[in-house]
């Protein structure tokens, strides 16, 4: 119990870590003013994450490695992945008013996601098979 709650620890520690430097990265690769606020970092940090997610929850699964989930699901993946930013970022644009880039924000964030782990998932089962 103890070694997965430092497991957790860790692999939070280094997810929040990437999380910020790709955030970085967004933003310097695509620019802060093409995108006018809008939150494209958080997106891509959500897809990402999600298609890493569904990767491993295959890969776990098939190779039994479900005894690391702590370190890459909970905190890897749970410290990069950012659905409470994703949530603080929907009300901002609700609060300037823009609430059809809400929507959008919303709808590219959860189909992405989504389709993100689906991706994940097949991809892998196709690179194991």
């Amino acid at each position: 119990m103890v070694l997965n709650v430092v497991y957790v620890a860790l692999g939070g520690a280094v997810g929040a870590a990437l999380r910020y430097l790709l955030g970085i990265g967004v933003v310097r690769l695509v620019g802060q003013g093409f995108w006018n606020g809008f939150p494209v970092a958080i997106i891509t940090v959500n897809v990402i994450g999600s298609f890493l997610m569904g990767a491993f929850v295959v890969l776990a699964a098939q190779r039994g490695l479900t005894h690391l989930s702590p370190l890459v699901m909970t905190g890897l993946l749970g410290g990069f992945t950012t659905f409470s930013a994703f949530s603080l970022e929907t009300v901002n644009l609700m609060e300037r008013g823009a609430y059809g880039a809400a929507t959008f924000y919303v709808a590219v964030s959860i189909v992405g996601a989504v389709g993100a782990l689906m991706l994940g998932m097949a991809v892998t089962r196709g690179m194991l098979a």
